[in-house]
């Protein structure tokens, strides 16, 4: 009771202030009329009787403090007043705030605009029902279609057959999932007669939305029913999709859709937040059935192209379970060697599966981005302490400047604890203003690095607004930074004595503010070198992938990507399709040439595939080629040059002499001593091995890998495939050389392709540069961020030596003044400030620059075509920030030369 009676006796005080203090009057009064009358007893007047209990109890001021400090509102009441002081001398300065809230609302901003990227991608789980009891198959990312043993042993890819015989004899899950290891194109029309528009697919276990534990937002999800031969063919829909290209329409649920030329019933929509298994730019559009894979891949047990997901039941140990899916997954690779490659036999023992925490999916962009967001989070946190730097000098010199007004605080008899609360109280409030103006920067920023990061993308499903841990965070930061770059400040201010300061106040004298304001401006510079150096390592990385030899020209190169078998096309009617195309393609005005391919170079695909040279035993220890297939004048359109040989021309048909043309690096690898022209080889097994002869050598080009070598790669002509290989006869991009830009032939070449076949879909089509240009995406973020927080850094600390400098010409003005009256010069006068800034600036990079080389070492993974200690990259940041340094310093420097000495000597 006695704790409700304090705490209403509190906010009766707080709420009635003027009635209680009347109150407290009145009672301190009578006890002091009290006292009076006892001495006045003791045969005292009452005015000698008054002056004696003043004496002895004080004045009624301090004692009123006294009571009042003994209650616990009076806490609230003293921060109140700190805040409105706070607040008066913030508007009192409409310049120094703006400038320290622009500051911050640049560090702490940037910060929360990374941690909104580092929770939705590293953090986040998927919006499903317990996500931890989710578990994956698996430990890497290793896409896309396999066959035989794995690479390492470590299984992450299944076949159908082998899905179904692990989901029936494991019941440790209460369902175990399968799902395409990646996207598929899909082909969609609305009505009949409607064009048809691309879409992103992913065929999908009819269990699959079980397991992961969604419910629809509209209509129904996928069931096992769904997923039986036989079935009517249903499709769920993104929400998204449903929203974007559908606008809610709602008679869209339960009607039918043409896809791929086959007629869905679209069964319902998934909830507005759910983007699939895996967090990624152009999430499915829609989810499809495994019964309706179209590629004949769901009852070929040597095609492994499935991940798996399973929700493990609560009683059963992940390790546990983990072993008996090893045991099942060797015993039915033993069961089934038939349809394993015979030089994989060797390694069934050492095949196993791990099980990994599934609850953020398939961690492929996390996997991706890791290492740039935690430099990016590193760049953040440097450029934060840089302005928290800036900042303490700021708050030092304006301590200084009211070192007067402190002192007659001091001597009134403030208490050095109300005064440091009271700056911490004004340096928390310019932090809080800071954050809440770095929210829209953090916004505004976390839209750019999206941009950035996904370029090309048409949606993305992270969220630009901050969450609600980004809010937290951003609160803490402003609250951290702000005790961060006030408590230095109040500190000082508090520690400094009265006499002193008003008998020194104007003239050179001791000020222990210096002390702390050079060595702060000392680690401005050195975290200001690191970032330049930092910007200038990843710039000049970025410059050097982005300009290198690809082996192919970019420029007047369009890419199109298409898929004939959405539009119905069978193998047997290829040629006639490819024939329409070589023919009709060329004849577009500014078209100089054309071609086609089953993939273009840096598109995102790879194909591989073991080779068996005619006349020599296989050897196993190299990585397997890649390969592509390729018509006519490809290597003419793309711009890679022959070097041996002759390329692939229109002589080589289905029905002519099967050949294949090679790169540099697989000549070199398989025939190191020999003229590889008119040697043999083939693929599958040894019995191939003359299949295909070798009828020209092309220059190496990056298909793939744009930081390593080329692969060994060859290339076969476009219909001259193997009876019954149903997937090697498929154009997946037409490449065209076009003169001036090719943006401007889009048009033209999609009313072409609609010419020659109505159904069929353009999936995708860009200039040649730009598909390059996509794969830098995360090279280019990291480059631009680090240039923005180099140059922010930079500003930052030609400022704080700009201030520092300023301030010690203001407090040495006497001393100049009396420099000048004794005959120094101008010159003199200029080189003694200067030197001051200069010796900051010294120790700054000697500080820096050990630190920016150690941190090179770090960066070294990330950096092509140049050292992490590039002399020139150093010298050249150098440079900058000596330049803009002694630019900022010089400015107070030439004002000290044109004092007065008149002036100055009567300076206070």
């Amino acid at each position: 009771m006695s704790l409700l009676r304090n705490i209403a006796c509190g906010l009766r005080s707080l709420l009635r202030k003027e009635h209680v203090d009347r109150e407290l009057d009145e009672e301190l009064r009578a006890y002091l009329e009290m006292a009076v009358e006892e001495k006045m007893k003791q045969r005292l007047s009452r005015k000698e009787a008054l002056r004696a209990v003043r004496l002895e109890r004080g004045s009624l001021e301090v004692t009123k403090e006294v009571v009042r400090a003994a209650e616990w509102e009076s806490v609230l009441e003293m921060c109140w007043q700190d805040f409105r002081f706070g607040l008066r001398t913030m508007c009192k300065t409409p310049s120094f705030t703006a400038v320290v809230v622009l500051t911050l609302a640049l560090g702490i901003g940037a910060n929360t605009a990374i941690f909104t990227l580092v929770d939705a991608v590293m953090l986040k789980s998927l919006p499903v029902a317990n996500p931890t009891q989710l578990y994956r198959l698996g430990d890497n990312n290793n896409c896309c279609v396999m066959a035989g043993t794995q690479d390492g042993g470590s299984f992450v890819l299944y076949s159908y057959p082998l899905y179904k015989d692990l989901r029936d004899r494991t019941p440790e899950f209460t369902d175990l999932a399968a799902f395409e290891s990646y996207l598929s194109d899909l082909s969609v029309r609305r009505r009949g007669d409607s064009a048809a528009e691309p879409y992103k697919g992913e065929f999908v276990s009819g269990n699959y939305f079980t397991m992961i534990g969604i419910r629809a937002f509209a209509g129904r999800l996928l069931a096992p029913p769904d997923d039986s031969s036989g079935a009517p063919p249903a499709a769920v829909m993104n929400y998204h999709t449903w929203q974007q290209r559908f606008g809610l329409d709602p008679f869209v649920i339960g009607s039918k859709l043409n896809i791929n030329g086959v007629p869905y019933t679209i069964a319902g929509v998934t909830p507005p937040r759910f983007y699939g298994d895996t967090l990624r730019s152009d999430p499915p559009d829609f989810w499809l059935p495994l019964v309706a894979e179209p590629n004949g891949r769901l009852h070929n047990a040597n095609v492994e192209w499935l991940y798996l997901f399973g929700r493990l039941r609560p009683e059963f140990a992940p390790k546990g379970v983990q072993s008996r899916l090893t045991a099942e997954l060797q015993e039915w690779l033993g069961s089934h060697q038939d349809v394993i490659p015979e030089r994989d036999l060797k390694d069934i023992a050492r095949q196993h599966i791990r099980l990994t925490p599934a609850g953020r999916g398939v961690e492929e962009m996390q996997t991706n981005y890791a290492i740039g967001l935690r430099l990016l989070v590193t760049l953040s946190a440097l450029l934060l302490l840089i302005a928290c730097a800036n900042i303490a000098n700021l708050l030092l010199a304006r301590g200084a400047a009211n070192r007067s007004q402190t002192a007659v605080r001091l001597a009134l008899g403030a208490p050095r604890s109300r005064l440091i609360r009271q700056m911490l109280t004004e340096s928390v409030l310019l932090a809080l203003a800071g954050g809440a103006a770095g929210l829209y920067v953090a916004y505004a920023g976390t839209h750019t690095i999206l941009f950035l990061a996904f370029r090309g993308a048409r949606y993305i499903p992270i969220d630009a607004r901050p969450s609600v841990p980004a809010l937290g965070f951003a609160l803490l930061l402003s609250l951290a930074t702000g005790i961060a770059f006030g408590i230095a400040p109040a500190w000082m201010a508090s520690r400094s004595d009265p006499a002193d300061a008003l008998r020194g106040a104007g003239r050179s004298r001791g000020d222990r503010s210096s002390v702390v304001q050079k060595p702060l401006v000392i680690v401005q510079v050195a975290f200001s070198i690191v970032l330049l150096i930092g910007a200038g390592l990843v710039t000049q990385s970025l410059r050097n992938l982005e300009h290198q030899d690809f082996g192919f020209v970019t420029e007047g190169r369009l890419i199109v990507n298409i898929d004939p078998s959405l539009a119905g096309y069978t193998p047997d009617k290829l040629y006639g399709l490819y024939q329409r195309l070589e023919d009709t393609l060329p004849q577009i005005t500014g078209v100089l040439n054309a071609s086609l391919s089953g993939y273009s170079p840096l598109g995102g695909n790879n194909w591989n595939e073991r080779v068996y040279l005619e006349g020599k035993s296989p050897d196993y220890r190299w990585t397997a080629p890649s390969w592509d297939r390729v018509g006519p004048h490809y290597f003419e359109t793309i711009g890679t040059r022959l070097l041996q040989g002759r390329t692939i021309d229109e002589r080589d048909t289905p029905a002519g002499r099967r050949v294949a043309v090679i790169n540099e690096t697989f000549a070199r690898r398989f025939f190191p001593n020999e003229n590889p022209i008119g040697q043999h080889f083939g693929m599958g097994d040894a019995s191939h091995s003359g299949d295909y002869e070798i009828v020209g050598i092309v220059e190496d080009a990056k298909y793939q890998d744009t930081r390593g070598p080329a692969y060994a790669t060859f290339f076969l002509p476009l219909l001259q495939t193997p009876s019954g290989d149903h997937l090697r006869g498929w154009v997946g991009a037409i490449e065209l050389h076009v003169a001036g830009k090719s943006e401007n032939l889009e048009s033209a070449v999609r009313k072409t392709l609609a010419d020659v076949d109505s159904n069929l879909t353009v999936l995708n089509m860009m200039s040649f540069g730009e598909q390059v240009a996509r794969n830098f995406n995360q090279e280019r973020l990291i480059a631009r961020l680090t240039e923005l927080f180099g140059v922010l850094a930079l500003i930052l600390a030609c400022v704080g030596l700009y201030g520092v400098t300023a301030y010690a010409v203001a407090r040495r003005t006497n001393e100049i003044g009396i420099r000048m009256a004794l005959g120094a010069d101008r010159r003199s006068v200029l080189g003694l400030v200067l030197r001051g800034a200069l010796a900051q600036l010294g120790l700054g990079l000697a500080i820096g620059i050990p630190v920016a080389l150690a941190g090179g070492r770090v960066l070294a993974g990330q950096l092509y075509g140049v050292k992490s200690y590039d002399p020139k990259t150093l010298g050249l940041a150098a440079m900058v920030l000596v330049a803009s340094a002694l630019l900022a310093a010089s400015v107070p420097a030439r004002r000290a030369t044109s004092v007065d000495p008149l002036v100055a000597l009567r300076f206070e």
